[in-house]
C-alpha cells in the first residue's frame, strides 16, 4: 500500500507562486468591497485559475491549482473585508459584521477616527489576525492526518447527512417549505448542467452577485439621477470595466486558439492517414 504524504516541498510552494499571488490579490479586492464576502472570491479566483490553467479538465479532482486558487483569496478577503470595517464602518462581510457588533458594545465607533482614537485596538486586531495565522498553521499540520481519514467515510452515509443538514439550513433561513424545493430544484439543475458539460461557477456568481447588483445599480441611479454615464466615465468603474473586458476577451482568444488547435492536429492526422 502506498503510503500517503502530508508534506508540501518547496518546489510545490514556488510553482504555485504566481497562482497565490494573483489569487490573493482578487481576495483583498473582493474583500474590499462591502457585503460580498471570501465565498465569492474563492468562486472568482477558483474560475481564474481554471481559465489560465493548462490543465483545465482537472480541476474539480483536488488538483493543487484549484485548491491554492480558493483557498489563497479566502484568507485573503478576511484582511480585505476589514478595510471597509475600520475605514468607513461599513462590514465587508457577516465576519466582520459580528466584530463590528462587539466593537459597538465595548462604545467603539468604527470610521475614519478609529485609527486615531483608538489606534491600540486596530493594532491589536492586526496582531491577533498574525497569531492566528500561526495557530491556524499548527492546528492544519497537527490534524491533517485526522482530517483526511474523514474522506473515508462512505458515500451511503456521508450523503444522506449532507443533504439533511442543507435541508435544514435551507428551512431554516426562512422558515418556508419553499425554500426545501428550491434547494431540490437547483441540485437537479447542477447535476443537469455537469451532466452536459456546463460550467456552474457562472450561475453561482451570478445567483450570490444579482441582489448586490441590483441594488447597488439603484442606489447608483439615484445618485446620478438616471443617467448611465457615470457608470463608464467613473475612473473606478472604467478601470474595473477595463478588467472585465480584457479578461472576457482573453478567455475567448484563449478558446479560439486551443480550438485552432485541435482542427490543426485533426487535420494533420488525417493528412497523415491519406
Amino acid at each position: 500500500m502506498k503510503k500517503i504524504s502530508y508534506k508540501v516541498t518547496i518546489k510545490e510552494y514556488l510553482a504555485q507562486g504566481w497562482n497565490w499571488f494573483r489569487s490573493s490579490l482578487i481576495g483583498i479586492g473582493i474583500g474590499i468591497l462591502p457585503g460580498i464576502g471570501g465565498g465569492t472570491s474563492n468562486l472568482v479566483a477558483y474560475a481564474a485559475a481554471k481559465n489560465s490553467s493548462k490543465k483545465p479538465e482537472k480541476f474539480g479532482t483536488g488538483i493543487p491549482d484549484g485548491v491554492v486558487a480558493s483557498e489563497s483569496s479566502n484568507n485573503a478577503a478576511i484582511g480585505g473585508a476589514l478595510v471597509p470595517l475600520i475605514s468607513l464602518g461599513i462590514p465587508g462581510d457577516t465576519v466582520t459584521a459580528l466584530l463590528l457588533g462587539g466593537l459597538v458594545l465595548h462604545g467603539l465607533q468604527p470610521g475614519p477616527l478609529l485609527l486615531q482614537n483608538n489606534g491600540d485596538v486596530v493594532y491589536a486586531i492586526f496582531a491577533a489576525l498574525l497569531v492566528a495565522n500561526v495557530f491556524m498553521i499548527l492546528f492544519l499540520f497537527l490534524g491533517m492526518r485526522g482530517f483526511v481519514k474523514m474522506l473515508s467515510v462512505p458515500q451511503n452515509i456521508l450523503m444522506p447527512v449532507v443533504l439533511g443538514l442543507c435541508v435544514v439550513g435551507a428551512y431554516g433561513e426562512n422558515g418556508r417549505v419553499f425554500d426545501i424545493g428550491a434547494l431540490f430544484f437547483f441540485g437537479l439543475l447542477g447535476y443537469l448542467m455537469i451532466k452536459f458539460g456546463f460550467p456552474l461557477t457562472p450561475l453561482v456568481l451570478g445567483f450570490i452577485l444579482g441582489p448586490l447588483l441590483e441594488t447597488n445599480l439603484r442606489r447608483g441611479l439615484m445618485l446620478s439621477q438616471g443617467d448611465f454615464m457615470p457608470f463608464l466615465t467613473s475612473p473606478i468603474a472604467a478601470v474595473f470595466l477595463i478588467f472585465t473586458f480584457g479578461s472576457l476577451g482573453l478567455k475567448l482568444y484563449s478558446n479560439w486558439k486551443k480550438k485552432r488547435s485541435k482542427d490543426n492536429q485533426s487535420f494533420n492526422y488525417l493528412e497523415g492517414e491519406q
